[in-house]
């Protein structure tokens, strides 16, 4: 018998975990136990039941996901069959160009320079005096 989506009531650790948010089902309940995962704007505990309709908000990954239940299943199933479980309200997360990054030097450059410190120092706003 394949796992498939249904409207019967559903834990909300055991939710995530099936709809692939978390790796694994101790995973999804410590998150919800640390208030990583809000239903309908609210804490939870991992036992609260959720249902079609309700809206899951998951902190993962320094990112937030606004989830709409379509569908419940209680036990894991695949990627594509998963993403028929919910909707994504979220914004997608900004391209990385667009991220500010950190400077790095090359491998096997070795360490900088006098002269290269001085150089970020000044580019940096640094003063050494």
């Amino acid at each position: 018998m394949v796992n498939q989506p249904d409207g019967r009531p559903v834990r909300i650790d055991a939710w995530v975990w099936s709809v692939r948010m978390f790796k694994t089902r101790s995973e999804a309940a410590t998150a919800v136990r640390a208030g990583h995962v809000k239903l309908n704007g609210n804490a939870t505990k991992p036992a609260q039941q959720v249902v079609p309709g309700d809206r899951v908000r998951v902190w993962r990954n320094h990112h937030e996901h606004d989830l709409e239940v379509l569908a419940t299943v209680s036990k894991r199933v695949g990627a594509p069959v998963a993403r028929t479980c919910y909707i994504d309200h979220a914004p997608p997360p900004p391209p990385k160009e667009f991220l500010p990054s950190v400077p790095v030097r090359a491998r096997g450059t070795g360490r900088p320079t006098k002269k290269e410190r001085r150089q970020m120092d000044k580019f940096l706003g640094r003063n050494r005096g």
